[in-house]
C-alpha cells in the first residue's frame, strides 16, 4: 500500500527537495567549470566552426546510444549505481582532454554529456518518486535557484583559471567537485525505488516505449518545448563563446556571458510567482516568444558584433523561464506507472538537443551561411510556443 522511500529521505525528513537542489548545484557546477572552455578548446585544437561541429555531432551520438539504454542499466547496476557510473565518466572525460588532441575530443564531448544524461534522468526519477504534483514547482524553482549560483560562478572561473592559471586546473577542479557530489549521494545513501529496481520484469523495449510515448498528446508537448528550449541552451553553451571571440571581444566575457544568462537562474522565486498568477501555460509560452524573438533579431544583426551579446541575454531570460517551468507539464502528466520508461524518453531531450543542434548547424551551412541557424532556432521556438498553446490552462 505505501511505497518502500530510500533511506536518506527519512532522513531529510522533509527536505528531500533541498538535499535534490544541492546534488543538481554540485553537478552543475562541475559542468559549468568547463563548459565554456570546452568548445573553446575544440575550436583551437580542430581549426574551424565546421570541425568543432562535426566533434559535437558525433559525441552527443554518442550519449544518445548511451541514455537510450537506461533501463537497461538501471536493472542491471541500479539506480545508485548509475548515478555513480555517470561521475565516472566525467572522470574518464577530463583525462582525454587532458592529454588528448584532434577528433578524440568528440569522445570526451559525448562521455560528459552522457554523464550529465544519467544524472538529469536519476533526478528526476528521484524527484517525481518522493516529491508530489503540487510542490512540483516550488522544488524545481529551488533547484534552479542552487543551480543558478553554480552556474553564476562557474564558466567565468573556469575561463579564468584556464587563461590565467594553469590550463588545466578548471578540468581538475571539476574532476574533484564531481567526486565530491558521488560522496555527497553515498553519505546520503540516496538508494533506488524499490519498485523502480524490483529485476522480476524487464523494461519494455526502446521501440515499444517510442511509439506509447508520442502517441499522448500533452507529452509531445511537453517533449517539444523542453527540446527548443534546450537547443537554444546548447547553441548558447557552443557558439556563445565563439561569437564573443569573433566579436572582437576578450575570452572572459565568453565565461561572463555564460555565467550572466546562468545568473538569471536566480530570479527563479520571481518566475515561479508569475507562473503562480498568470498560470504556467501562459508562462511558458511568453518565455518560448521571448527566446524565439531574441534569436530573430541575432540573425538580424548578421555577423557577430557586442551588440548581440544583449539579444543572447534577452533568450537566457526566456530560457531560464523555460528552465523553471518547462518539466512542469511532464511531470504533472505523465502517469505514475510508466514513469520510468516515459522519463528514459523525456530525458533524451538533452541528447536530442545536443545531436540536433549540431546537425541542423551542418545542414544550414551547406546552404547558407552560419546566422541562418539564429532565424531556424527562432521558427523552432515560436512553433514550441504554439504547441504550449494546446496545454490544459491548469497544467
Amino acid at each position: 500500500m505505501f511505497e518502500r522511500r530510500p533511506a536518506a529521505l527519512l532522513v531529510v525528513s522533509g527536505r528531500a527537495g533541498e538535499v535534490f537542489a544541492r546534488l543538481n548545484a554540485l553537478e552543475g557546477f562541475a559542468r559549468a567549470l568547463i563548459i565554456g572552455v570546452i568548445p573553446l578548446l575544440a575550436f583551437e585544437a580542430l581549426g574551424s566552426k565546421e570541425k568543432l561541429t562535426w566533434a559535437y555531432l558525433a559525441g552527443s551520438a554518442l550519449t544518445l546510444a548511451i541514455t537510450l539504454n537506461f533501463a537497461t542499466l538501471e536493472r542491471v547496476l541500479q539506480r545508485r549505481w548509475v548515478m555513480t557510473l555517470g561521475a565516472g565518466l566525467t572522470g574518464i572525460a577530463v583525462l582525454i582532454l587532458l592529454f588528448a588532441d584532434g577528433m578524440i575530443i568528440a569522445l570526451a564531448i559525448g562521455l560528459l554529456q552522457a554523464s550529465a544524461s544519467l544524472f538529469s534522468v536519476c533526478l528526476s526519477l528521484y524527484i517525481m518518486d518522493h516529491i508530489g504534483k503540487r510542490e512540483l514547482i516550488f522544488t524545481e524553482t529551488r533547484r534552479l535557484l542552487y543551480a543558478g549560483m553554480a552556474w553564476m560562478v562557474g564558466p567565468t572561473l573556469g575561463l579564468w583559471l584556464w587563461v590565467h592559471f594553469v590550463a588545466w586546473s578548471p578540468f581538475v577542479l571539476a574532476a574533484f567537485t564531481t567526486a565530491g557530489m558521488v560522496a555527497y549521494f553515498w553519505v546520503l545513501r540516496l538508494g533506488p525505488d524499490q519498485a523502480i529496481r524490483a529485476a522480476r520484469t524487464h523494461p519494455p523495449g526502446i521501440l515499444e516505449i517510442v511509439p506509447r510515448y508520442f502517441a499522448q498528446p500533452l507529452l509531445r508537448a511537453a517533449y517539444w518545448i523542453t527540446l527548443t528550449r534546450s537547443i537554444f541552451w546548447v547553441a548558447l553553451m557552443v557558439y556563445g563563446p565563439i561569437y564573443v571571440i569573433e566579436a572582437g571581444l576578450q575570452t572572459w566575457v565568453a565565461g561572463g556571458l555564460i555565467s550572466l544568462a546562468s545568473a538569471l537562474l536566480l530570479i527563479s522565486p520571481l518566475i515561479r510567482r508569475v507562473a503562480t498568477r498568470v498560470g504556467t501555460r501562459a508562462t511558458i509560452i511568453a518565455a518560448l516568444v521571448l527566446t524565439g524573438l531574441s534569436m530573430f533579431a541575432l540573425f538580424a544583426l548578421g555577423e557577430a558584433r557586442p551588440l548581440g551579446l544583449a539579444c543572447w541575454i534577452l533568450a537566457a531570460l526566456g530560457g531560464v523561464t523555460l528552465d523553471v517551468l518547462g518539466n512542469i507539464p511532464f511531470m504533472r502528466t505523465v502517469r505514475p506507472r510508466e514513469r520510468t520508461e516515459m522519463t528514459m524518453i523525456f530525458s533524451t531531450w538533452r541528447e536530442g538537443s545536443q545531436l540536433l543542434t549540431p546537425l541542423l548547424v551542418t545542414l544550414v551551412m551547406l546552404v547558407a551561411p552560419f546566422e541562418a541557424f539564429y532565424l531556424l532556432l527562432a521558427a523552432l521556438l515560436l512553433a514550441a510556443a504554439v504547441s504550449a498553446s494546446f496545454l490544459p490552462r491548469r497544467i
